[in-house]
């Protein structure tokens, strides 16, 4: 097999954590992240869902059917001002890193999105964002949250799916289970998407089958990040941190004790070629990051015998219609 070098690509997959109600602290873990990628050769580096602003697992924002507790506002409300602006100090903070160490950034945040006229934050979001060394790209909102996710972030619209034609190949995200919605897929594909990212928190044995399904469906490289996070990443007084506790059994390396927290997200990242081979397998154990080779020649491989939204496709018996326009909730005429 001839290999062309301008057509490979180095990708780092970050495992890891964010420190929640720390978005100064997260910000930092993301630049020495980047720096320890970027240092490996890495061109694209792929953070998980929600990396930024944090997932709140295990939290209830004391929701119950009928009722709200005002702890749970408070917690909220906590939560709400972790979240980051699209244009904000930190998404410019993140940009600037990409240009320091001339790299590609795909990283999931929550986004507290203000109307541009008053300027109010009224609106809350997760979603992706995109960076180049020159400058941020854009943004994906997720399409759908899911279960309880629906009592903490709006819904996107289809304005915001886009894929990006860049050095690294042509680039698009899918949020955790949007990689469960086939028209999101099918837009994706039908945009030619090369190397398609997947930010999650789902740490199932599930996963991996789900993404091998989604790299043979699409003839694409999917690029699976996912969330590491131990109960340490809350707060010390924080109620989660103080219902898990640490967890009291030491290890010894190098004659060095330390303490293992409880794990509340166990990672799982993973990387597939367009044939559904398993190029980095999930590890369930720690913070870490992954590296892989992608060819993007081998995609026309991959398409020889099935392309999607391409000679596998059957128009005149299906058809997706796309609604790419932006809704807002309120429209001035």
């Amino acid at each position: 097999m001839v290999i062309d070098v301008a057509t490979m690509s180095y990708v780092a997959i970050v495992q890891a954590g964010s420190i929640l109600y720390d978005t100064v602290a997260t910000l930092d873990k993301l630049e020495n992240l980047t720096k320890e990628a970027a240092t490996n050769g890495a061109k694209l580096i792929v953070f998980p869902e929600a990396f930024v602003g944090g997932y709140p697992k295990g939290l209830d924002f004391g929701i119950v059917t009928g009722t709200r507790s005002s702890e749970g506002r408070e917690e909220f409300r906590r939560y709400y001002d972790s979240a980051i602006e699209e244009h904000g100090s930190e998404s410019k903070r993140i940009s600037e890193i990409a240009a320091i160490y001339d790299v590609f950034i795909v990283v999931g945040v929550v986004e507290r999105h203000g109307d541009t006229v008053s300027k109010i934050d009224n609106r809350f979001f997760l979603l992706v964002f995109f960076y180049a060394p020159n400058g941020y790209l854009g943004k994906h909102r997720k399409l759908m949250p899911t279960a309880m996710e629906r009592c903490i972030w709006g819904n996107g619209d289809g304005s915001t799916m886009p894929v990006y034609n860049t050095a690294v190949g042509k680039i698009g995200a899918a949020i955790c289970w949007e990689n469960y919605m086939p028209m999101y897929r099918m837009t994706l594909y039908n945009k030619g998407i090369e190397l398609y990212l997947a930010c999650t928190v789902d740490d199932r044995e599930t996963w991996l089958p789900t993404m091998r399904m989604i790299a043979l469906e699409g003839r694409c490289y999917v690029i699976s990040s996912a969330q590491f996070l131990t109960s340490s990443a809350y707060p010390e007084d924080h109620p989660m941190r103080m219902k898990h506790g640490q967890d009291k059994v030491s290890k010894i390396t190098h004659s060095i004790s330390y303490i293992m927290f409880p794990i509340l997200i166990r990672g799982g990242s993973c990387a597939i070629d367009p044939l559904g081979n398993v190029l980095v397998q999930p590890d369930f154990t720690k913070e870490l990051i992954h590296y892989v080779h992608v060819d993007l020649s081998r995609i026309a491989c991959a398409k020889m015998d099935m392309d999607t939204v391409g000679h596998y496709s059957r128009p005149e018996v299906f058809q997706l219609i796309v609604n790419e326009k932006p809704f807002l909730p309120v429209v001035e005429q």
